[in-house]
């Protein structure tokens, strides 16, 4: 019997499908064992007269307290207030960022002359600029925002340059050609070809700017995540501060998973692949 071939498209679709569920359900495993293992720590915990003060770390009591910190807005409050600075702060890395990056990435002499500062700039622990950042705003949010806008530039100043340096000279050449002046170059060249690096950067900066946000939040403001950890652990609420690193993990996975898309939806390897 001659069978007939399914169309190209249908098991194109018939894979993704099975490739999905096997994601989906590796995925829930694998969170269903992190949730065991941190009730196991939490029993040996309570087993220990020394550490069973600290049993409220453990899932159950977590997960319990999270609708009354709901209902009384702590966890909106704490995600609205570390999300402006987060935005503000990536923002400002951006707008500087990327401008430096291709900057870098067509001047060889501005390169050569900025590379060391750059370098030694970015080895500096970016909380260690607190002190300074106090002096200079009267604010603190204005002062975190800067802590996070100093650590987030350099992923994206860095990835912004090395993109442009792998784009083909030839490409400038015909665009000139054709007629292009600087502002068609950088919108209709220029961009679209380092798309896939500038957003890789955008992903590996905000990784960096979430991990200073919550130690920045811990001095100082009385809103956002940083602050919602510290008041727990200071009225011995361990079960409220799980909570809130639960909600911090949470975002951040939700964040990147947003940097993933853009970075698969407006690379221009994506569109010339696809």
């Amino acid at each position: 019997m001659i069978g007939v071939a399914a169309p190209a498209g249908s098991l194109t679709s018939l894979c993704q499908r099975v490739f999905g569920v096997r994601r989906l359900t590796c995925g829930i495993l694998g969170l269903l064992a992190f949730a065991a293992l941190w009730e196991l720590g939490t029993m040996l915990l309570g087993l220990n007269p020394a550490t069973r003060t600290f049993v409220t770390f453990g899932p159950i009591p977590t997960f319990k307290s999270v609708p009354f910190l709901w209902q009384t807005d702590r966890i909106q409050d704490a995600v609205v207030a570390s999300g402006y600075r987060i935005g503000m702060g990536m923002l400002l890395a951006v707008i500087f960022g990327v401008p430096i990056g291709i900057l870098m990435g067509l001047s060889k002499r501005f390169r050569e002359l900025s590379n060391s500062g750059f370098q030694f700039l970015r080895m500096i622990s970016p909380l260690s600029w607190m002190p300074l950042a106090v002096i200079m705003y009267p604010d603190w949010n204005q002062a975190i925002i800067f802590l996070i806008a100093i650590a987030a530039v350099w992923p994206v100043i860095f990835a912004t340059a090395a993109g442009l340096a792998k784009v083909d000279p030839n490409w400038f050449k015909v665009a000139r050609n054709l007629g292009a002046n600087p502002v068609h170059m950088i919108s209709l060249v220029i961009l679209p070809a380092i798309a896939f690096d500038v957003f890789t950067g955008i992903r590996l900066a905000l990784g960096v700017a979430w991990i200073v946000l919550v130690p920045a939040e811990l001095l100082g403001v009385t809103s956002g995540l940083g602050y919602a950890i510290r008041d727990a652990r200071d009225t011995l609420s361990y079960n409220h501060l799980t909570v809130m690193v639960l909600v911090i993990g949470i975002i951040g996975w939700f964040l990147d998973g947003i940097c993933v898309a853009l970075i698969t939806r407006y690379s221009w390897r994506h569109r010339v692949a696809g």
